[in-house]
């Protein structure tokens, strides 16, 4: 499972823009923001989130450690994470222990490693890049639907995208 958090921004998401007129667009005032963290599942494709409206942190990431357990009580999890701080603290070591969850961390500085933050990629290509929504529940919404339909609908786009195709190098000299 690839673990990572994004954090939406309701603001204007520009396309391509490029003329001579000056061109407005219309925006939403002030910086609500809808934070969903979410693990990937490498093989099947299943995505397991957990979403609020304020601030992903430790607890956030054990209540979604206990949801992937929960969906495969038997299985062995490897969850991949990246640095973030709050990925790093005690609280999360030790749910991640009783829960047998193995925690792999990615180097620094390495988000291309992480296969979620295509998804990510993804979702605001899809459902904000060129979008205008009038209201915070509108734009969490069009969010939602986008991750609830990665299953079906962009299953054939995200088959594509989301593969572990990763570029290696060996003999590397430096």
């Amino acid at each position: 499972m690839f673990v990572d958090a994004a954090h939406f921004v309701l603001q204007p998401f520009l396309g391509f823009l490029w003329c001579f007129a000056r061109v407005f667009i219309k925006a939403p005032s002030g910086r609500q923001r809808f934070n969903v963290l979410g693990a990937l599942d490498a093989v099947t494709l299943q995505l397991v989130t957990v979403t609020t409206d304020s601030y992903i942190n430790a607890r956030s990431v054990c209540h979604l450690l206990l949801k992937l357990r929960l969906l495969c009580p038997d299985d062995l999890l490897t969850v991949v994470l990246d640095n973030a701080r709050y990925q790093h603290c005690r609280l999360v070591m030790d749910v991640a222990a009783a829960l047998e969850i193995e925690l792999l961390f990615l180097p620094p500085y390495s988000p291309n490693l992480n296969l979620i933050e295509r998804l990510w990629k993804f979702v605001k290509k899809e459902c904000l890049a060129t979008q205008y929504y009038a209201t915070f529940e509108a734009f969490k919404a069009a969010i939602t639907a986008c991750l609830a339909h990665t299953h079906d609908i962009h299953k054939d786009t995200l088959a594509t995208l989301l593969t572990l195709n990763f570029q290696t190098f060996d003999n590397v000299v430096l």
